[in-house]
């Protein structure tokens, strides 16, 4: 709510706007021309012309005063008697000379405190964590942590001139202003995987988030983010329908899609990669995944600047191809992390130069919580693929947690019938391992050897050679479908599963570890956040004591 008022400053008439705190508002009220912000009157004021309330109309057309409606028509005819009866129709309150009063604001997650300079005061304020000076508004910023606002109360007591608490405040979201209720939670699952969380202060809800594996605070849009999981959504959602919060459910549109990667299908004189870069990748061992992948973002690197020689392209016309990913492609973070990657191993590694640090943000890779799918689905996947051998790869891969590139790599040597194991050579990080091998799996096994009779690998494609990955990506997408699951199942998926439900058996943290090949144990404890079987079981040390 913007209150309209005439003023005299400094012998000249102007609009006074007073407003609670609200950085969108005073951006626009910035844009119009000769807007000033007054310290004696704490507001901001612009020209009482027709030009300026005709700016402010077309910004915020709710406003309706009839005597600012009549002052249009007046202001052009300039008479000063016009004005003088507008004087007389505007109620003027009186000037209170407000530089020695406390105002305090309380705006959703923020407490906004106006005071006078003082050497004690500036003192306790800043006792209170996170509290910043902002210049722009003459005025503290303070977050509406639990207790923050009674400290603040006990400490002015008397001197505080106004209060005021306000029951909404507003919001950021994409393009739009959003109004909030401080009783309203408004849940958004992003196309990235994660759930954005907007509500005014709750301290139950805040504790429920920082529970959950990579919670993190957005310092900038003020809002949290977690990973997308139905367990979590329902948790939030029960927990703020008890605090009798509304809640608002939202799904972010997906953006539409960038421009298409050129090939040397739609170049002429397309440039492929150096082979000094080839040699020099195989010279340090990188896998032939690791050597396919660079090549083929160096090469569209240097087809993106085709008229220059690559060894004279500048960084800022790297810096510049990596926003075209950013900006134009749309590239994946993941994707944007090794184009730079690629482009750095080139003029570091091959050309031998300088370590070299391109300004533009290496983007962080947002954290989300790995799909399982429930036993009653994974009965069903594999009910839905008739052919042996499809059903065979997609049962190695639930019942030993094996990568795709495992699987189709896999011989038939490497399948150890006594010891009931499967060694997987040279996978991930260049190490070796041994999986489970499940007696029910065996027994389909040989049901697939009898009938194809495979010679080196286990799943052979065309001509005896390695299976497709990406057939075998499409085998169980199609499955998934058939079966009728809604989630996003890939092969990555089995392997997830198979964690986690070995986890709910009952199997040790660290044989769950080392039958993944997982380096870290932080990797495989993921699935301690996933599961939830067995919590029924843990007792408080609380319970234990005799109190």
């Amino acid at each position: 709510m913007i209150k309209v008022s005439i003023i005299n400053h400094r012998g000249q008439k102007r609009l006074k706007l007073e407003f609670p705190y609200n950085a969108n508002i005073s951006d626009k009220v910035k844009q119009i021309k000769n807007a000033a912000w007054s310290q004696t009157h704490r507001a901001w004021h612009i020209p009482f012309t027709k030009e300026a309330i005709g700016e402010l109309s077309k910004m915020f057309p709710e406003i309706i005063l009839p005597q600012i409606q009549e002052t249009e028509a007046e202001i052009n005819e300039a008479k000063p008697e016009s004005i003088e009866l507008l004087e007389i129709k505007t109620e003027k309150p009186a000037i209170k000379d407000d530089r020695n009063c406390i105002k305090i604001e309380v705006i959703g997650k923020k407490i906004i405190l106006k005071l006078p300079k003082n050497e004690a005061d500036i003192k306790f304020i800043n006792t209170l964590k996170y509290s910043r000076w902002e210049g722009r508004m003459f005025c503290w910023e303070i977050p509406n942590y639990p207790g923050n606002l009674d400290l603040i109360n006990d400490y002015f007591k008397d001197r505080i001139d106004e209060l005021i608490i306000h029951d909404k405040f507003d919001i950021s979201v994409g393009n739009e202003t959003r109004t909030i209720g401080n009783k309203e939670l408004i849940i958004i699952k992003t196309k990235t995987g994660r759930l954005r969380l907007i509500f005014g202060f709750n301290k139950a809800i805040l504790m429920l988030i920082k529970k959950y594996p990579y919670h993190s605070w957005d310092a900038k849009n003020k809002w949290w983010t977690i990973p997308f999981s139905e367990k979590y959504l329902n948790e939030i959602q029960t927990l703020a329908l008890e605090a009798e919060m509304k809640v608002r459910y939202e799904e972010e549109k997906a953006e539409s899609k960038g421009l298409k990667k050129m090939s040397a299908y739609d170049m002429i004189n397309y440039r492929q990669c150096p082979e000094e870069m080839i040699l020099k990748l195989k010279e340090i061992r990188y896998s032939d995944k690791t050597i396919k992948t660079y090549k083929g973002l160096f090469e569209e690197f240097i087809n993106y600047y085709n008229r220059y020689d690559i060894d004279k392209i500048s960084e800022v016309q790297i810096i510049s191809f990596l926003r075209f990913l950013v900006m134009e492609r749309k590239v994946s973070t993941s994707y944007q992390n090794q184009a730079i990657n690629s482009i750095k191993f080139y003029y570091e590694k091959v050309l031998g130069g300088q370590r070299k640090f391109y300004f533009i943000d290496r983007p962080q890779k947002e954290r989300t919580l790995p799909t399982v799918l429930n036993e009653e689905e994974v009965i069903r996947l594999f009910k839905s693929v008739d052919n042996i051998k499809h059903k065979c790869m997609l049962m190695l891969a639930y019942s030993a947690g094996l990568r795709l590139g495992e699987i189709v790599r896999l011989k038939i040597q490497d399948i150890d019938r006594e010891r009931m194991q499967i060694r997987v050579e040279q996978s991930k990080g260049k190490k070796d391992r041994y999986a489970k091998l499940s007696a029910k799996f065996l027994v389909v096994l040989d049901q697939y050897i009898e009938k194809y009779r495979p010679k080196d690998y286990v799943f052979e494609g065309a001509a005896g050679a390695e299976y497709s990955p990406s057939s075998l990506q499409n085998i169980i997408k199609a499955a998934a479908v058939k079966a009728g699951i809604k989630k996003h199942t890939t092969m990555h998926t089995l392997r997830h599963t198979f964690a986690t439900h070995c986890l709910e058996n009952g199997v040790d943290l660290r044989y769950i570890q080392s039958m993944l090949g997982h380096e870290s144990s932080k990797t495989t404890e993921i699935y301690t956040h996933i599961t939830t079987k067995g919590f029924d079981k843990i007792k408080s040390p609380l319970d234990n004591l005799d109190i």
